[in-house]
């Protein structure tokens, strides 16, 4: 019943493989993507690339003689680097990085910090403060959601001085203590 298919038309199909469809592998990158509120597709494959490159990284390290002296450096640098990006909870072993993933990247976006420090409800709000100026990590004023939060830098987040959500919250604060020395 179906027709036969034309000289180009059978070029053209031969570059599709129709049993391995990319959408098949896209389920999981659409739920990071959303789950994180990641605007742009190319940050996800970063991480995933970078998640990958750190795993694979990992896995020669383990190949290498236990008791090397190359092995034992090579393994701190990487636990120390994975730690104070916030990439791994503790530097215990390289089984640690067997679990980083895209994912953990995107939870030291900046966002993503800021809701967990509470300076924003969810994360289109945070995404919002950030793109409109009102946050700075350190004396940096922070424009791009997609910054990358260290474990150093985490404690430098702060709004901008002529924010006015810092107004709102020195407000805030200071009505709150007028309260409690009235009572």
């Amino acid at each position: 019943m179906v027709r036969k298919l034309k000289y180009h038309e059978q070029k053209l199909l031969k570059k599709v493989d129709f049993i391995s469809w990319e959408v098949d592998n896209n389920l999981s990158e659409v739920k990071v993507l959303r789950r994180y509120r990641i605007q742009r597709r190319e940050d996800y494959t970063k991480y995933n690339k970078l998640s990958r490159e750190v795993r694979d990284l990992a896995c020669k390290i383990r190949d290498l003689n236990e008791k090397d002296s190359f092995r034992v450096k090579c393994t701190n640098q990487l636990l120390e680097k994975l730690y104070s990006a916030g990439l791994i909870p503790t530097k215990q072993g390289l089984h640690l990085c067997e679990r980083v993933s895209a994912s953990s990247f995107c939870r030291r976006r900046l966002p993503t910090i800021m809701v967990k420090l509470r300076m924003a409800q969810n994360l289109k709000t945070a995404i919002t403060f950030i793109e409109q100026g009102h946050v700075r990590v350190g004396p940096e004023v922070i424009t791009d959601p997609a910054f990358l939060v260290t474990r150093n830098t985490e404690d430098y987040i702060t709004w901008v001085d002529s924010s006015k959500i810092k107004q709102h919250v020195k407000e805030y604060n200071e009505e709150r203590d007028d309260f409690d020395l009235v009572v």
